[in-house]
């Protein structure tokens, strides 16, 4: 399986990190390596002294697909879920300064948390709540109807460079309210009022 996450998503996202809004999503990706094993603290990596949090809402491909149409998009999916992308960004800042990509930043073991996993059934996914919190702290409240791209975009979009496969995971973006992450703390990611994973940081 493969991870597949999308940046500058979200306008104020964009914003607070005073990048470009770009033309078309920004692609990259974790190797299944990122996964943070389940009821794993979230280990600090020595490499870094600002790791950021990014909570995602998580889309889970249930079959194969190339070229994917936008109006057949739906079908290639029944669940969501809700993430974190971890993030080096001092590490970043250097690759992008030196116009470098950002695996080093993005794609280290642990990187990715995944919670849990629901049916798309069960929400509204034109406008669809989430919200992390930092210590009981609301820190990211958003909503996929901020997105620049929605769901079934980003699929047609992805499927154009890559074959989706059956378990692949798409990291659809993340809101304004990224912050440094510090050791002790605790992350609840929360989709439409419901729990999808609790972290500690070490």
């Amino acid at each position: 399986m493969k991870i597949i996450c999308i940046g500058r998503n979200y306008a104020k996202h964009i914003e607070e990190l005073a990048n470009e809004r770009p033309e078309n999503p920004v692609v990259f990706l974790k190797p299944d390596s990122a996964i943070l094993p389940k009821k794993n603290p979230f280990f600090i990596p020595p490499f870094s002294n600002d790791i950021h949090y990014e909570v995602e809402v998580l889309v889970k491909i249930n079959k194969v697909g190339k070229h994917i149409s936008e109006k057949f998009a739906h079908k290639y999916y029944d669940e969501i879920g809700l993430g974190i992308d971890f993030t080096a960004r001092d590490v970043q800042e250097e690759c992008k300064t030196k116009g470098l990509p950002w695996e080093k930043a993005k794609a280290f073991d642990g990187s990715a948390v995944v919670g849990e996993f629901f049916p798309k059934t069960q929400f509204d996914l034109t406008a669809l709540n989430f919200q992390l919190t930092l210590n009981e702290t609301l820190v990211q409240d958003g909503n996929t109807n901020q997105m620049l791209w929605k769901i079934d975009e980003l699929i047609s979009y992805v499927s154009q460079y890559f074959t989706l496969k059956k378990g692949d995971i798409i990291f659809t973006g993340t809101p304004a309210g990224v912050g440094k992450v510090s050791e002790n703390d605790v992350l609840v990611g929360i989709i439409a009022g419901k729990e999808a994973f609790r972290i500690r940081v070490k």
